[in-house]
């Protein structure tokens, strides 16, 4: 959803808004930091989904999964409660964002969650890495990954083609937005606290691109980074710099030869 009375209050903004940067993967890159929503709503067609990280009051404690985590504290002037929501947006082409948002009201508190996770919006690595399908189709992830929040540990790992996302359903939310469409997974701890699972989910994620990978590898993995159009392209481009390297050479040789046959 692009904003038409948008007026950016960053150099950053001005610059996407002047369409001087196209890509998200510009910024991201280059580790510039967003700090306007807006930003990311010019640049990608995101969709937005809440993950349900609460618990309504039931007979014997077995409520209905919510929305939104309600949390109270007790005053003088009695009880006074708080709504916790999480959110996640993505392109389902290698971008993903995860918010938190904590407010009194739970209006507040998800709008809170929607803006933070757009401005966390990170970029991802695909690929094929399974041993038992070698797909030229980057459905998976390139390689295993873990990562760690409080007693939580989550284990991603690469999955044939067809497997289909065999993990937590609220993770599996997040997966699907990323563009992921096969994993295995296995976790350690205390699950059932949805908040550190999905933060423990994000850390792993984020693993896919700190991982340096050697380039001749990247082929056989079918892998790509952030959007696929533009990963293809710097795919092609490094592909071809080699070839241009030995034609130079090539050159000079004949030079060289011609040289000492005039001599």
């Amino acid at each position: 959803m692009k904003e038409e009375n948008w007026n950016p209050k960053t150099e950053l903004g001005q610059q996407v808004l002047d369409k001087e940067i196209k890509d998200v993967d510009e910024i991201l890159n280059k580790g510039k930091i967003i700090l306007e929503e807006q930003i990311v709503d010019h640049l990608l067609d995101l969709e937005t989904e809440l993950l349900l990280v609460g618990q309504s009051k039931g007979k014997f404690g077995g409520g209905q999964r919510r929305v939104f985590r309600q949390t109270q504290k007790k005053t003088r002037e009695g009880n006074k409660p708080r709504f916790t929501t999480m959110a996640v947006v993505g392109d389902k082409n290698g971008h993903v964002g995860i918010g938190y948002g904590k407010s009194k009201e739970t209006v507040l508190a998800r709008e809170k969650a929607i803006r933070k996770a757009k401005l966390n919006l990170f970029i991802i690595k695909r690929g094929s890495g399974s041993w038992e399908s070698r797909s030229a189709d980057p459905h998976s992830i390139p390689f295993a990954v873990e990562g760690k929040c409080g007693s939580v540990i989550m284990q991603l790992m690469p999955a044939p083609k067809g497997t289909g996302l065999c993990i937590e359903k609220e993770c599996a939310k997040v997966l699907e937005l990323a563009g992921i469409e096969d994993v295995w997974s296995k976790t350690f701890g205390q699950t059932k606290n949805k908040i550190n699972l999905l933060k423990a989910l994000e850390t792993a994620l984020r693993q896919l691109v700190r991982t340096k990978v050697q380039p001749k590898y990247e082929e056989s993995l079918s892998m790509l980074q952030g959007s696929e159009e533009i990963a293809k392209k710097e795919f092609e481009e490094e592909k071809a710099k080699p070839e241009k390297k030995e034609v130079k050479k090539e050159k000079k040789t004949t030079k060289k030869a011609s040289k000492e046959g005039k001599k």
